[in-house]
């Protein structure tokens, strides 16, 4: 019996630990792995989130053009389309769809920086935005 309870008591934890990851959390574990380094930096990402950058669009010079300083809230297109607030505490579906995470950093890094984001900048902007 004790044998029992403490396997089973051992299958609880594994089980709740596979169960705290969130979909976040795989996210930044996977540019954890492509950076080769898992010290993300909220104060990076809010740093680079914030910055203008020139090497970009001229009419995007940052990701507060579209997205406001403050990621609680929501956005605006150039077109004048609402884009709903990054944080995941204002939007707990954000930053859950890996493909649709990557397909956004894809499009807005090149629109901004003119390149596309490193691997590391990426989970510093998901560090700095899990903040809120």
């Amino acid at each position: 019996m004790r044998r029992f309870a403490l396997a089973a008591g051992a299958g609880l934890l594994a089980a709740s630990a596979v169960l705290a990851t969130t979909p976040q959390q795989a996210l930044l574990d996977s540019y954890a792995t492509a950076a080769g380094d898992s010290a993300f930096s909220a104060e990076r990402g809010r740093a680079f989130f914030l910055a203008e950058h020139a090497s970009g669009k001229p009419e995007t010079p940052s990701c507060t053009t579209c997205h406001t300083a403050d990621p609680r809230q929501t956005g605006e297109t150039r077109a004048g389309k609402p884009i709903e607030p990054l944080a995941v505490s204002a939007n707990p579906d954000r930053l859950t769809d890996p493909a649709f995470v990557e397909k956004w950093f894809t499009r807005n890094c090149a629109s901004v920086l003119g390149r596309d984001c490193t691997a590391a900048e990426k989970g510093d902007v998901i560090a700095f935005l899990l903040s809120f």
